[in-house]
């Protein structure tokens, strides 16, 4: 479990091709030092379990179905991509609920500044646009948002100038490609109330 709240930006230093997927090397000065093999890491908001790390460096695996549902398959030597360790029992949950099981990837439409503040505008997926409520939470890359306005498929975040400093979100753009990852309430509350849709559908 995460909280949205990025700890550093990592780079990818390699990507090694096998059957079953992409192993990739990271290189992540400030935290590779902090894990141990089979910790859990989200990386650009996709839960992964750390393969092994050593010095500045670390790697995983990533698997063909992770590969298919993410952005992961985009990596290539040079991207800067948020990561975040597990919380831990006791600590500030300062975002929110972060499961980093992504539930869909979406598009940047619009990057607007205004001042400091940077406003994000991209299109979601239909399962995750029927989750998602105005000043509620998702998660975007992994880190936590609030919803400022919302147009149907098309959501809109303000990105303060702290997130854009410490985040990858600097180098998104009209057309990137983004993880998203709906409120953990939402979808809760979603799968309760199913047979009562189905039943109101017969």
């Amino acid at each position: 479990m995460f909280t949205g709240l990025v700890e550093t930006v990592g780079r990818v230093a390699g990507r090694e091709e096998f059957d079953k997927g992409i192993r990739f090397f990271m290189s992540a000065p400030e935290l590779a030092e902090l894990l141990s093999g089979g910790d859990s890491l989200a990386i650009d908001g996709v839960c992964h379990t750390v393969f092994d790390a050593a010095g500045e460096e670390f790697t995983f695996e990533s698997i063909r179905t992770t590969l298919s549902r993410t952005t992961l398959g985009e990596f290539t030597p040079g991207r800067e991509v948020n990561l975040e360790r597990a919380i831990r029992a006791g600590e500030p949950m300062g975002g929110h609920l972060v499961q980093g099981h992504v539930d869909g990837v979406g598009e940047i439409t619009e990057v607007e500044k205004a001042g400091e503040t940077v406003f994000l505008r991209f299109r979601m997926p239909a399962e995750i646009a029927r989750l998602t409520v105005l000043y509620g939470s998702i998660a975007l890359d992994g880190i936590s948002l609030t919803v400022n306005r919302l147009f149907q498929d098309v959501a809109e975040v303000a990105i303060i100038p702290y997130t854009l400093s410490h985040t990858n979100v600097g180098r998104l753009e009209s057309g990137s490609l983004v993880n998203l990852e709906a409120d953990l309430v939402g979808k809760y509350v979603d799968q309760l109330l199913r047979p009562y849709r189905e039943v109101d559908a017969a």
